[in-house]
């Protein structure tokens, strides 16, 4: 595409606002060739030949070396940058001289899966010695029962995903003893989504997977694959509890890209209130479908992504009909022949656009994109790469746009896209030893084989503690030195790697009397999302919940013609179970411990679809949820808390002046936590509570039981949160406070909580930066 002409275009038209608050230039970049030092065995030059490819890239050679020296190694490289070939090329350079090896392949998504199956054949069928040892099949939750047996007994490359070796593989080890006793590779595709609940589940698995080798005699090496993160070795390491070599050395070429920051118009001078950035995304969407340029648009929740698709299509149907039938919306929580089916139709070009959430960052071949749209910085620098390079995946010329919600952390990137464009990357969290992820894996180790003394070396210091534990409970017995399973139940059906909540709800669709199920939620977000009398989108259509059967785990929906959604309002309250470690910056202590959190979701409030006017709230009868997590907690000085309430200029009554300093600086530290943390902003929630301490304090906490290790980036990164927090209310245009600095966030996807304690006080900008200076002027 001509990205420059568009925006020309753009700027020209009568609805221009000056939205363009930046564009960065990343200009071509030529590819550099690497050399081995033991040329590549004559089948595979014939095979990469009749593929174009004359020459390997410099991290693919280096890949390559350092497979070959026998190194588990991380690679870590842009977008299309022929990743898959690094762990090809060895795989199946050993197939060639051992062909009884094998290897494992483990993707994110059964998708994902399917897609590298497709490329690995196209390689391997262009010469008959490779299609000969490469004998590759997906073995997933859809592979058919009647093929099963066959895949076992004689695939020599296994491309599966994480669920189906938990759930699938390792609890019927038996089966696969052949394939155990000769696996000499293990790949990790798309290692950086392995992060927070996800990725310490999946370390746990691979903690069994290696224990089971070791139990059939093998040690398989590992060659995992990472989008650009701030530490790729530490993330590779904990995960597979190995040394790991990294690969960065990125060779391959690059289109040029124009990276467009994008602010809609201020709407309101004294609010400070803006456009919203749903309607900005999709006027831009349109715009591009009506110029014929392939687009993809991310969101960062599923019901923005549903919100766009509906405003996207009706604006179709008015002014392009003919385009309205191209473009689709995708996510998850849709059943898999549909994500399937809508996949194919992205990469025949029968669709021109979609919407989005992250479910389509990785890296699935879904034809040629020109141009992508972020609706919203996506919560870490490496979602916005990995997103932004789904576009222009060859040398030709692409765009990407960033659209900025009236969010704290948008609001400053586009001030400072000095920063943005400059900025390193996130580190990535995860936390193997959480006892409660632990517990669950234990209980599935001992499943597949009786625990030993010995086990203690893949499962941690927690190991011993946690099988007598759990021995309490009647799941483990004890005989000699070892545990034994003591049930009947099959604990791997029982653990979710995708969540730390045991239940799942169904989302039925009552319309027409047709009940059938169309989704499904997680059972921690249930009551957020599919409440009674919630709006709930699915593919760009409104349903309205009917009714929310806890007992049965059934939330039933019904089409209904609306013209707003919902957004549900969560009180909170949190209980000190036990301070670990504490600390103190100038005015203020800093605690991090064990807390119980009290979650219950009060009501909702109504808004209008495009203009996003409150249509009113209503209120909920729904039981309460608490959760046992991690928190830090601030507690203010004495003497900061006696500023705020001499100071003259906060036209705040004294009695709210504490609280509105409180709640204004907590709505902007759960802003910038995930940008230290390198998780979702809604991983983490605040509260301001003073019953609990007898005194004013914020507390910060990991929503996830046990806690994934977010809050305690906040307690060890203090200083930086502070500093950061204090940077961004300072520059935030408004004069009052808004929802771009200190106020509550208005977007769809958020879920605002508020303290027990009452409502009747509201952020204030002045008393939240006398508050943020009073400690950052001191770090």
């Amino acid at each position: 595409m001509d990205a420059l002409r568009f925006l020309a275009v753009l700027e020209n038209s009568p609805r221009y606002r000056g939205q363009i608050a930046h564009v960065h230039t990343l200009r071509t970049r030529a590819p550099r060739f690497g050399s081995l030092a033991r040329p590549l065995p004559p089948p595979f030059e014939q095979a990469l030949a009749a593929r174009g490819i004359s020459a390997l890239y410099t991290h693919q050679c280096a890949a390559l070396e350092h497979a070959r020296a026998g190194q588990d190694i991380v690679l870590v490289t842009g977008t299309a940058s022929g990743k898959t070939l690094c762990y090809n090329l060895p795989v199946l350079e050993t197939l060639l001289t051992e062909p009884q090896a094998r290897a494992l392949y483990l993707f994110p998504t059964k998708a994902l899966a399917q897609d590298q199956l497709r490329s690995l054949q196209d390689l391997s069928g262009r010469h008959e010695a490779l299609q000969r040892v490469a004998r590759a099949a997906t073995y997933d939750a859809d592979t058919p029962q009647g093929q099963r047996r066959k895949i076992r007994e004689s695939a020599t490359i296994l491309l599966s995903n994480p669920d189906m070796l938990h759930a699938g593989i390792l609890p019927a080890h038996a089966r696969w003893a052949r394939f155990f006793s000769q696996l000499r590779y293990v790949v990790i595709d798309e290692l950086h989504t392995y992060r927070g609940i996800f990725g310490s589940h999946v370390a746990n698995v691979l903690r069994r997977l290696l224990r089971l080798c070791r139990f059939y005699g093998s040690r398989p090496q590992f060659i995992a694959c990472s989008a650009t993160i701030a530490n790729p070795e530490e993330l590779a390491e904990r995960l597979t509890g190995r040394r790991m070599q990294v690969v960065d050395d990125d060779g391959s070429p690059r289109g040029t890209k124009y990276f467009v920051l994008w602010n809609p118009p201020v709407t309101d001078q004294g609010t400070g209130a803006r456009r919203s950035a749903n309607v900005e995304s999709q006027e831009l969407l349109v715009r591009l479908l009506e110029e014929g340029v392939a687009s993809i648009t991310f969101t960062r929740a599923r019901v923005l992504a549903e919100l766009l698709y509906r405003y996207t299509r009706e604006t179709l149907e008015e002014k392009s009909p003919k385009l309205a039938g191209r473009v689709r919306s995708y996510r998850g929580g849709y059943l898999p022949a549909e994500r399937r089916e809508i996949e194919r139709q992205l990469f025949s070009g029968e669709l021109l656009g979609v919407t989005a959430t992250s479910a389509l960052e990785l890296g699935i071949d879904v034809g040629g994109l020109d141009a992508c749209i972020l609706v919203g910085f996506p919560g870490t620098f490496a979602s916005t790469w990995q997103q932004a390079g789904r576009a222009g995946r060859s040398a030709e010329e692409s765009l990407a746009v960033l659209v900025a919600h009236q969010d704290p952390i948008d609001q400053y990137l586009v001030r400072h896209p000095e920063y943005f464009f400059e900025q390193s990357a996130e580190y990535a969290v995860v936390d193997p030893d959480n006892p409660h992820i632990l517990a669950h894996h234990l209980l599935c180790a001992a499943y597949e084989m009786p625990l030993r003394p010995e086990d203690s070396a893949f499962f941690g210091p927690l190991f011993d503690r946690l099988c007598e534990l759990i021995a309490r409970d009647g799941l483990l017995r004890r005989i000699d030195a070892k545990w034994y399973w003591a049930s009947t139940l099959f604990p791997a059906g029982k653990t979710n790697l995708r969540t730390l909540s045991e239940d799942t709800y169904a989302i039925q669709d009552l319309t027409g009397g047709r009940n059938e199920v169309m989704g499904q939620v997680d059972g921690s977000r249930a009551f957020e999302v599919v409440h009674p009398e919630a709006i709930y989108l699915h593919s760009g259509e409104s349903y309205l919940v009917r009714g929310l059967d806890l007992d049965a785990r059934i939330a039933r929906v019904e089409r209904a013609e609306t013209d707003y959604y919902t957004q549900p309002v969560v009180s909170s309250q949190v209980r000190v179970v036990e301070p670990e470690e504490e600390r103190s910056l100038p005015g203020l202590k800093l605690v991090y411990g064990n807390v119980a959190v009290t979650r219950q979701v009060q009501g909702y409030a109504r808004y209008k679809f495009y203009t996003l006017e409150n249509l009113g709230h209503s209120s909920l009868d729904l039981p309460p949820r608490t959760l046992e997590t991690k928190a830090l907690w601030m507690i203010p000085a004495p003497e900061i808390l006696s500023n705020l309430d001499r100071a003259d200029d906060l036209n705040i009554p004294g009695p709210y002046r504490r609280f509105a300093a409180l709640a204004g600086a907590r709505n902007v530290f759960t802003a910038v936590l995930p940008l230290i943390a390198m998780c979702d902003r809604w991983d983490v929630g605040g509260i301001v509570h003073s019953t609990t301490l007898g005194e004013p304090s914020i507390f910060l906490y990991d929503r996830y039981p046990g806690g994934l290790g977010f809050s305690r980036r906040g307690y060890d990164l203090a200083e930086q949160l502070f500093q950061g927090s204090l940077r961004l209310v300072e520059e935030c245009p408004c004069d009052q406070g808004c929802p771009s600095c200190v106020g509550r966030p208005t977007v769809p996807d958020a879920a605002p909580e508020i303290s027990l304690e009452g409502s009747s006080w509201s952020e204030s900008k002045a008393a939240t930066r006398l508050l943020l200076r009073s400690v950052a002027a001191h770090v």
